[in-house]
């Protein structure tokens, strides 16, 4: 069985988890948070660029789970 990859990106208050095998790329975390989510950079999550309330709406919209979070 192959293991599942998990990337993990934090503010400092909140950890964003994305499971990149679950990701559908249907672009809302871009479209929401393009200052934190920039698939051409590495890292391309930069947590520390909103708010963790902002961060926690966003995540709530991802349409394939693939981001989660922790506090």
């Amino acid at each position: 069985m192959e293991k599942e990859i998990v990337k993990e990106y934090s503010n400092g208050e909140l950890t964003v988890v994305w499971k990149p095998q679950k990701c559908i790329h249907a672009g809302e975390c871009v479209k929401a948070l393009p200052e934190v989510y920039n698939p051409k950079e590495k890292p391309w999550i930069k947590a520390e660029n909103a708010s963790t309330q902002a961060l926690k709406d966003q995540i709530a919209k991802c349409p394939s789970g693939a981001l989660s979070y922790r506090m």
